[in-house]
């Protein structure tokens, strides 16, 4: 069961969401998808997992 604190966040998460939600773009534009940030959001990723494989081969890794 939830208890109060969780339920709480649960509410906060769910109803912010439609503030955090891309606005679509303008009817000129030819860009339809917020691209620029799922590319960095890509890069990031890479760059973390390369830098967890790194340390993995070096022998430093822990989880």
């Amino acid at each position: 069961m939830l208890n109060l604190k969780h339920f709480l966040i649960l509410v906060v998460l769910v109803f912010s969401s439609s503030f955090l939600a891309a606005q679509p773009a303008p009817p000129d534009s030819e860009n339809r998808a917020p691209l620029p940030g799922m590319v960095i959001l890509a890069a990031a990723g890479a760059a973390y997992g390369a830098r967890k494989s790194f340390l993995k081969s070096k022998g430093d890794y822990e989880e």
